[in-house]
């Protein structure tokens, strides 16, 4: 009997043992998440955004994510502003269009919102209300567009989104001649929201799709004798660098299936461990 006590202390021990070893893994797999910049969220548009935005791609007003940027231009014109998202992120771009007076508009407008990934590749939208039309008494239209979650690495003959620059185009696609030019106000607002490991791939991108960062990069490696000079980011590029990196939530279930794989193989063992020789049969048998 002392020895059947024995064994069932010592695997008591076990399990105690190897579940404080994982709720350390897990803590210390938690630290990480906080301390790595990459599992951080977006950071918030506190500041005002710009007022302005661009006419073409070149020209593209940067955006902050969760910062809204707003401009004053005339029907007909395309208005481009560009915002950064990382793998893992899923971006969601809203626009609100103020339209004219009631009295300078005779007929219903459409206006549509598009979104274009670093290569210039139109974006199809998960859902939302990528185009909508506004009704001649309307005093504003809304519209909005969430994209398929970023991915780190894709096939050249697909058309995924990867991380980089994200360009959005608003403008009116059904109007007739005579109302062109009538002025209005736009406002977009991008945000991005974490989707975790369940979309992470194998394989990264060596640079971001961000217009002009492989040049940025050759200069950077060319002249080693110059003395480095900080970095700008440029436009549709986090002030803080690409968040990229090897950690995902994957390691908290990998840490997590590890633990109870362990948990299960020591209380398997004993039961099947049996409790030992029975207290009637004698030592020398």
């Amino acid at each position: 009997m002392r020895t059947t006590t024995r064994r069932t202390h010592s695997v008591r021990r076990a399990l105690t043992g190897a579940l404080l070893a994982g709720l350390t893994l897990l803590t210390s797999a938690g630290a990480a998440v906080a301390d790595d910049p990459s599992a951080s969220a977006s950071p918030a548009g506190d500041e005002a955004g710009p007022t302005e935005a661009g006419t073409t791609f070149r020209t593209a007003t940067a955006l902050k994510p969760d910062q809204t940027g707003t401009a004053q231009a005339s029907t007909g014109d395309y208005l481009y502003w560009v915002f950064p998202a990382d793998a893992g992120q899923r971006p969601t771009v809203e626009a609100t269009v103020k339209l004219p007076e009631n009295a300078a508009r005779r007929s219903t407008s459409t206006w549509q919102i598009d979104v274009y990934d670093g290569l210039r590749r139109r974006q199809a939208c998960m859902y939302g209300h990528q185009t909508r039309k506004a009704a001649a008494d309307a005093a504003t239209v809304e519209l909005s567009c969430v994209l398929r979650p970023v991915r780190a690495w894709s096939e050249p003959w697909a058309n995924d989104p990867l991380p980089g620059s994200y360009y959005v185009r608003l403008t009116v696609v059904d109007l007739p001649a005579d109302e062109l030019g009538l002025p209005v106000g736009a406002e977009v607002r991008a945000t991005v929201k974490e989707q975790g490991g369940a979309h992470d791939v194998d394989g990264a991108l060596s640079e971001p799709l961000v217009p002009g960062v492989s040049v940025a990069s050759a200069g950077d490696t060319g002249d080693a004798g110059a003395s480095a000079a900080p970095r700008v980011p440029s436009a549709g590029e986090p002030e803080d660098g690409w968040a990229s990196g090897w950690w995902t939530d994957r390691w908290l279930w990998t840490v997590g299936g590890g633990v109870l794989a362990a948990l299960a193989a020591v209380f398997g063992y004993s039961l099947t461990r049996g409790r030992g020789r029975p207290a009637r049969v004698p030592q020398g048998v």
